[in-house]
């Protein structure tokens, strides 16, 4: 007998995963949350979970109160006997904290793995980490989705005469290295020093980008500073058009006013972080398709990556 499949929402992702659900054939089951005076909340499923396969949905941003609803959720799935508990978490939080930058700091998404695994997930599932070595804190596995399956075909369909991918730091440059292989473009790297987190110093253009249509391509826009500041050095520089697909839409402080202000064309993001956007230069590509083809795979035992177009 097959085990019952079953849909949970956390409070932060409820639309997202009801598309997810309903791309799937199925819809959301019900679940409650109780709020305490103090700010303590208490989660319940309202419905059996018993030998089940659990799938509970929940982006972690803001990460602290949706980081620990998923927590407290994961354990109730376990006291109450599901089969098998998948963690369906489109964005990530704690992602940037995957290594000792300095020294005395720690390593948020290796303590946010530690904390899901004595929780009991049986499985992650994510998109677009900030750092691939990130599944290796992992005891479980960890279906690590690409939004290059999205952004790819996108971006074709752009028909951009002269196009080329830009990595906005150092750190993506092999990103945009699958990018250009797929999309047969050249790539150019924006070398930048931070002063402090969010915050920018000097930055240069490594390559030539006089007549080309960039396209940025990067894992999250937080507060856009980084992405603002190399789309205006690229039009400065002679570049066509500049774009920018980045897997998760953070968006965070005055983020919309300086896209607004910028040389950016349009900023391409998912709907890994649910959101309404204030500026129009902000198109949004659903994952819920992406998320529900994989979900049905790993339902079947069937391999993920084989349905994948393009393997990065």
């Amino acid at each position: 007998m097959e085990k019952p499949i079953k849909f949970f929402a956390g409070a932060n992702t409820k639309y997202l995963a009801s598309q997810i659900a309903k791309s799937y054939g199925s819809e959301i089951s019900s679940s409650s949350i109780v709020e305490f005076s103090d700010g303590e909340f208490e989660p319940s499923f309202d419905e059996t979970v018993r030998g089940s396969h659990v799938f509970l949905i929940q982006s972690t941003t803001p990460p602290s109160d949706n980081l620990m609803e998923l927590l407290l959720m994961v354990d109730a799935a376990k006291r109450a006997s599901a089969h098998n508990i998948i963690a369906v978490m489109p964005y990530f939080g704690y992602a940037r904290q995957d290594k000792k930058g300095k020294p005395r700091v720690p390593i948020g998404a290796k303590l946010v793995a530690n904390l899901l695994s004595a929780a009991g997930v049986s499985r992650v599932m994510t998109m677009d980490l900030h750092a691939d070595q990130i599944q290796g804190f992992f005891e479980v596995p960890v279906d690590h989705l690409y939004a290059s399956e999205l952004f790819i075909e996108d971006i074709k369909n752009l028909n951009l005469a002269n196009l080329v991918i830009a990595s906005p730091d150092m750190g993506g440059t092999k990103r945009a290295n699958a990018y250009s292989k797929l999309l047969n473009s050249g790539v150019v790297v924006c070398y930048k020093e931070r002063k402090k987190a969010n915050v920018i110093g000097e930055m240069k253009v490594l390559g030539d980008v006089e007549g080309k249509d960039v396209v940025i391509i990067d894992d999250m826009v937080d507060t856009a500073g980084t992405l603002t500041k190399a789309a205006d050095l690229m039009i400065q520089q002679g570049a066509t058009s500049v774009r920018a697909y980045c897997t998760h839409g953070v968006l965070s402080k005055d983020a919309y006013q300086k896209i607004d202000n910028s040389n950016i064309a349009e900023l391409v993001i998912t709907n890994t972080i649910p959101k309404e956007h204030k500026s129009k230069k902000v198109r949004e590509i659903s994952v819920a398709d992406f998320f529900a083809k994989t979900i049905k795979s790993v339902v079947k035992n069937e391999s993920i990556s084989a349905t994948w177009k393009s393997n990065q």
